[in-house]
């Protein structure tokens, strides 16, 4: 039998009704002290702004405060949105995280935003064209963590010869295309963009270039997971998903429609699109879920999974987390 890839956790940092901030790190702590129990191979955390249930807008300090929490569970960007910054910038954060916990330290990179226009425009202050820089960005910020600067003078210090791993995210045909030129890892966000998936796995595969960034290709891929020990009970776990992603989706005013009002969302057009994006979902019991996860790491050809756990409450979604592992043998 083919040995099961590893399995890897994002976790959003969200925050509930009722809650503070600090509550949602807190929380995020004690994931990740269980998951390195547990035997997960890493935890990735992503750049969001100006969006009140995430609080995962500085990547790398939360990635310190976890790391200095836990022993050896790799934890990472998944991602920083590189057109956001300075590659220089990046490569000092990550640089400084390396140098504080060792061979622990991941750096997926995007070109998304990862908020929305008036917040990239008028905080961020990011310019209109930064995404059309983003391939020279990988590798002048591969660069400055090879102790290979491409700019005559400048050093990441620290960061200089950490050798921190970059992995291109992507969530379309464009990612898989960059990812493969440059050979770099490669992360495919199947946990909300399912319509790519194939292809673009496939495509980076077939036309992988070794280079300084990876020798062979190497693809994670994301995808969601709602287990309960009872098949029934995992599946109104998922509806309950589902329906929350909707009301999320209205936006600030989703909290102030009626059930009534959200049934007729859910039904529409747009909630079934919306709904769509859940599309790699492991949903059912531990067993049930194994057999779904083995068929889509084919499907993906993936070397690594990395798990979004959902559930209709967070307990719910870490107590998921608890029977996969013991299901899939970490």
């Amino acid at each position: 039998m083919t040995a099961r890839p590893n399995l890897s956790l994002i976790d959003f940092c969200t925050v509930y009704d009722g809650e503070k901030f600090s509550d949602s790190i807190a929380r995020s702590v004690r994931l990740a002290q269980r998951a390195e129990q547990l035997g997960y191979s890493r935890i990735w955390y992503s750049e969001h702004h100006n969006m009140r249930h995430i609080v995962s807008s500085a990547p790398a300090v939360l990635i310190a405060h976890i790391a200095a929490q836990t022993q050896s569970i790799r934890l990472g960007a998944g991602g920083v949105m590189l057109p956001n910054h300075a590659p220089y910038v990046i490569a000092e954060q990550f640089g400084t995280l390396a140098e504080m916990h060792p061979d622990r330290i991941d750096l997926g990179v995007g070109r998304a935003p990862g908020t929305d226009m008036n917040t990239l425009g008028r905080a961020l202050r990011r310019s209109r064209d930064a995404a059309e820089r983003f391939p020279e960005d990988i590798l002048e910020l591969h660069g400055y963590l090879s102790g290979n600067s491409r700019i005559p003078g400048v050093t990441a210090i620290p960061g200089t010869g950490t050798n921190v791993p970059i992995y291109v995210l992507g969530s379309s045909m464009y990612g898989a295309q960059l990812a493969a030129h440059l050979g770099a890892p490669y992360v495919f966000a199947g946990h909300f963009a399912p319509t790519h998936l194939e292809a673009a796995t496939s495509h980076y595969r077939e036309n992988f270039q070794p280079s300084e960034l990876g020798s062979e290709p190497y693809c994670i891929a994301a995808v969601n997971v709602v287990l309960d020990q009872d098949h029934a009970a995992a599946q109104e776990q998922m509806r309950q998903v589902e329906r929350r992603r909707v009301r999320a989706m209205v936006g600030r005013n989703g909290a102030s429609i009626s059930e009534e009002q959200l049934d007729a969302l859910v039904a529409s057009p747009q909630g079934r699109q919306i709904i769509d994006m859940l599309r790699y979902t492991a949903v059912g019991t531990p067993e049930e879920a194994v057999e779904y996860l083995e068929d889509f790491t084919k499907l993906a050809g993936a070397d690594e999974l990395m798990i979004s756990l959902q559930g209709s409450t967070d307990e719910k979604a870490s107590t998921s987390m608890e029977m996969l592992a013991q299901a899939w043998g970490l």
